[in-house]
């Protein structure tokens, strides 16, 4: 067996490993990274990019289906799911080599390939032929789908959100099993690409949303376009050229259905049942994860780091960079552990129209120190042009000072205003400051202003607007 001596040992290749490797190198310290499965983040290879070029198709699909309301006639549409699964798997291998790139930069011996499991806190075997012994341990293994047991009967009908993308057309029908982040927008694309499409979840929840204004109108628009089944459980098995679903409501309500693909959608867990952390000294939580301390990512006292979807905690690529950050400077530099100041959550669900979750969710409110303000899409004037006129977005303020906390959206482009939104979070910025920025018009923006309006009359805080403030301007 080969023996290793590094000041730092990464576990995982993903997002945050590669982060936190190029903190420690940057420290000058010496590392290793410990990778058993394929090189490539899971952003880039089954998850953020390959899911917005499969929701892109089903967008333009979508416009072009629609086009006669604006007076368009576009003739026939014709989706060949063949094309459309081929330019996903052709620019997500793009995006996948631009990482792979990345990887074949870092010398050789700070790269060991196999699976790693810790003999002692900071002792690490790797595949059985190599032994690394580090002053401090990243742990950054990611997490992958989990399939609910109530699905196994369906075999191979059964695709997670990392199969999905590998079939080599459209299916005729899917059942989608999970009605979160992963399950509403691959579901809402491949029936927009005309697959018959259905949503089953043992949740009444749709997405990440919170506010229950905000999840009332999220399930209110989507049921005009979708099958959804909340609330239910569901088992499948194969049966004749498909998988027979079935499900079950609290009432005794229930249904049978066949669809050629069921897909399972109903979260992921993190990487870490064949590490035996147990091992370590670390504490755990009912789930099995570490418990950590977000703004060091270290584990209980010890010199074990964790970082990325290992932990459960902010699954998205953004804060996997930014944990990787945290973890490996943190290690690099141990027993000299330092707090971080994290940047305002930040939540997006690209489903049409869109999801996000800013600053503090509606579920962490303290309702008694808060004011909320709201906007409706219905009548919002670009809305409306665009012929998106649907949504709500609800915006939380301090009482006492009008300062800023967070927002639950859905409506057009929040993937923009949300970010305004986060900005003037991390600002500190307060309700009457948001108002003296500047707004175009007629843009969705204008949605955002009339919220904060609202917000700021319940503070008492507004002033009268100023000459040009387009008060009543045509759809503000």
């Amino acid at each position: 067996m080969v023996e290793r001596r590094v000041d730092v040992a990464v576990i995982g290749a993903g997002t945050a490993g590669i982060t936190a490797h190029r903190e420690v190198v940057r420290a000058g310290r010496s590392v290793v990274m410990i990778e058993d499965g394929p090189y490539g983040t899971t952003c880039a290879r089954v998850g953020c990019m390959p899911s917005k070029l499969l929701i892109a198709a089903a967008d333009l699909a979508h416009d072009i289906g629609r086009a006669e309301e604006f007076g368009v006639r576009a003739g026939e549409l014709v989706v060949d799911g063949r094309a459309v699964l081929g330019r996903v798997r052709r620019l997500r291998d793009g995006f996948v080599s631009s990482v792979l790139d990345a990887m074949e930069k870092i010398p050789a011996d700070q790269k060991i390939r196999g699976r790693a499991r810790f003999i002692e806190p900071t002792v690490i075997d790797v595949g059985g032929h190599t032994r690394v012994e580090a002053d401090a341990v990243v742990v950054a293994t990611g997490s992958r789908p989990i399939v609910p047991d109530g699905l196994k009967s369906a075999g191979s009908r059964v695709l997670t959100s990392d199969e999905i993308f590998e079939i080599e057309t459209l299916p005729r029908s899917a059942a989608v099993v999970g009605a979160g982040i992963i399950g509403l927008e691959i579901g809402q694309a491949l029936q927009r690409l005309g697959v018959r499409t259905s949503f089953f979840s043992v949740s009444e929840r749709l997405g990440q949303t919170t506010d229950p204004e905000v999840s009332r109108v999220v399930r209110e628009v989507l049921s005009r376009e979708l099958d959804l089944h909340l609330g239910v459980t569901v088992e499948a098995e194969l049966g004749g050229e498909g998988c027979i679903v079935r499900w079950h409501g609290p009432h005794g309500d229930g249904g049978e259905e066949t669809f050629e693909i069921v897909i399972a959608a109903a979260g992921r867990r993190p990487n870490l049942a064949d590490l035996d952390l147990d091992r370590c000294g670390v504490e755990l939580d009912e789930r099995g994860i570490p418990r950590f301390d977000p703004r060091t990512m270290q584990c209980s006292s010890t010199s074990i780091f964790i970082a990325g979807d290992a932990n459960g905690s902010r699954p998205l690529l953004h804060e996997a960079s930014d944990e990787g950050h945290i973890a490996g400077a943190n290690a690099a530099r141990y027993p000299d552990v330092r707090a971080q100041v994290r940047r305002t959550p930040l939540s997006v669900t690209f489903t049409d129209p869109q999801m996000a979750v800013v600053g503090c969710a509606y579920r962490e409110l303290d309702l008694d120190q808060v004011e909320i303000g709201q906007v409706r899409y219905e009548d919002q004037g670009r809305a409306r042009v665009m012929g998106k006129n649907a949504g709500v977005v609800r915006v939380y303020a301090r009482r006492e000072c009008g300062t800023l906390v967070g927002a639950e959206m859905f409506g057009p482009r929040v993937e923009n205003t949300a970010h305004l939104l986060a900005w003037s979070v991390q600002s500190q910025m307060s309700v009457e400051r948001a108002l003296e920025m500047p707004f175009y018009h007629p843009v969705v923006e204008e949605g955002l202003r009339t919220a904060l309006r609202d917000l700021g009359s319940r503070l008492r805080v507004c002033r009268a607007p100023r000459s040009g403030d387009m008060e009543c301007g045509p759809g503000t």
